[in-house]
C-alpha cells in the first residue's frame, strides 16, 4: 500500500483565523516600507551584490570608527537610517523565507495526500463502474478526462 496521510497536522479554525489576522497585521505594519518595483526599476536599482554590500559595510565601519575621514557630501544620518533599515529588512526577509519554505513543505505533503486519496477514489469508482453501478459510470466518465493517454507516436508496423 502506498504511503498516505504524510501530513496529519491541520490548523484549527481559530488557528487559521489567528494566522490570517497576523498576516494582515504584518501587511499593515509594513505598508509604509512596502514598495512594488517594476522590472525596469529592479534592473536599474538592484545593482548591489555581495561585493558591493561588503563595500557599504566597510564605509559604514569607517563612518562609525573614523568619522573625521568621511565626506560632508553624504547625509550620514540618512545613511545610518538606510543601513539599519536594510539590516532589519534582510532579517525580516530571511525569517519570512524560512516560513515560506516550511509552509511549502506542508502544502506539498497535503497535495500528495489529496492526490493519492483521489487516486484511491478513482480506482474504487472504476471498480464500481465495472460492476454495473450506473451512477459510478457517470462519475468515471467525468474523472477519466484526467487520464487520457496520448496516442503512440511511433509509425504503425514498427
Amino acid at each position: 500500500m502506498a504511503l498516505s496521510n504524510l501530513n496529519n497536522t491541520h490548523l484549527s479554525a481559530d488557528e487559521a483565523t489567528a494566522a490570517k489576522t497576523a498576516l494582515s497585521q504584518l501587511e499593515t505594519a509594513l505598508t509604509a516600507v512596502s514598495i512594488n518595483l517594476q522590472a525596469a526599476d529592479r534592473q536599474k536599482y538592484g545593482r548591489i551584490n555581495e561585493q558591493n554590500k561588503l563595500f557599504v559595510n566597510k564605509v559604514f565601519d569607517f563612518h562609525n570608527n573614523q568619522p573625521d575621514l568621511q565626506t560632508s557630501q553624504v547625509e550620514w544620518e540618512e545613511f545610518d537610517r538606510d543601513y539599519n533599515s536594510r539590516l532589519l529588512m534582510e532579517n525580516f526577509i530571511l525569517r519570512l523565507e524560512a516560513l515560506v519554505t516550511k509552509l511549502k513543505g506542508a502544502k506539498i505533503l497535503h497535495d500528495y495526500d489529496n492526490y493519492n486519496a483521489a487516486l484511491m477514489d478513482y480506482g474504487y469508482t472504476n471498480y464500481m463502474a465495472g460492476a454495473g453501478g450506473e451512477r459510478y459510470e457517470n462519475k468515471l466518465k467525468e474523472l477519466k478526462q484526467f487520464f487520457q493517454r496520448k496516442a503512440d507516436s511511433a509509425p504503425k508496423g514498427q
